[in-house]
């Protein structure tokens, strides 16, 4: 099996989240640093940062997180001490599903299964996400039937696909995408002449971040879960 996968199917990491550490020389099959497309099974000794790593496979363990404003989601600390999983400080190995960035808080969720977090991510299954965002200036009809139809984002050189919007208040809207293009709420209303002031994401599929207090986390479990796995 290719150790993307392997590592994917046994909780350890997401495929891309495999393919990022292999990039990054941290993986080593039988002592040799491992290479991108490598076949692996049981019988090799497979390690991340020289940790090796077991052939059980854990329970699943799902989570979600009311990310704060500064925290990375990130596994490492190369940005510093403020990465997602050590500011939760999890007794298992997890980490998260996609990411929310800096600047932005709200619900993001955490597992040590791969195979759902590759799921989730993948965008052609269009997964939803709801946002609330404040912006620097009034709301127009124009702004919100642009962004419903999609933007042309010039850095990316892609247009969003259509998506549901609506109005707040003045200043504020409710937002759900079913794609995850980089900083896309950002750059989308970047490119309409609005600034986002303020981003929290409010819902994942069906995990809702309800009053989850910030910074705070709580284990998914249950009929919420399970409804969560069966529309994967």
């Amino acid at each position: 099996m290719r150790i993307n996968k392997y590592l994917s199917a046994k909780g350890v990491c997401s495929r891309r989240e495999a393919d990022r550490l292999l990039e990054a020389g941290r993986i080593t099959v039988d002592g040799a640093v491992a290479e991108c497309g490598q076949q692996v099974d049981d019988n090799n000794i497979i390690c991340i940062d020289g940790s090796k790593i077991s052939n059980d496979k854990p329970e699943d363990i799902l989570i979600a997180f009311n990310k704060p404003v500064g925290i990375v989601c990130t596994t490492t600390n190369k940005q510093g001490n403020n990465n997602i999983v050590d500011y939760i400080g999890y007794s298992e190995r997890i980490y998260p599903i996609g990411r929310l960035d800096k600047e932005s808080d709200g619900l993001i969720l955490l597992t040590n299964n791969g195979e759902i977090t590759d799921r989730i991510l993948r965008s052609v299954n269009g997964h939803e996400k709801e946002y609330i965002v404040k912006v620097n200036k009034n709301i127009t009809k124009d702004f919100l039937d642009k962004m419903s139809a999609g933007v042309y984002l010039k850095e990316l050189n892609v247009k969003t696909k259509q998506c549901r919007i609506y109005k707040v208040n003045s200043n504020t809207f409710r937002i759900v995408l079913t794609q995850g293009l980089n900083r896309q709420i950002r750059r989308m209303c970047q490119e309409l002449g609005y600034k986002v002031e303020k981003l929290t994401r409010i819902r994942v599929m069906n995990i809702e971040l309800g009053d989850l207090a910030c910074g705070e986390y709580r284990v998914v479990e249950g009929a919420e879960k399970e409804k969560l796995y069966n529309s994967l």
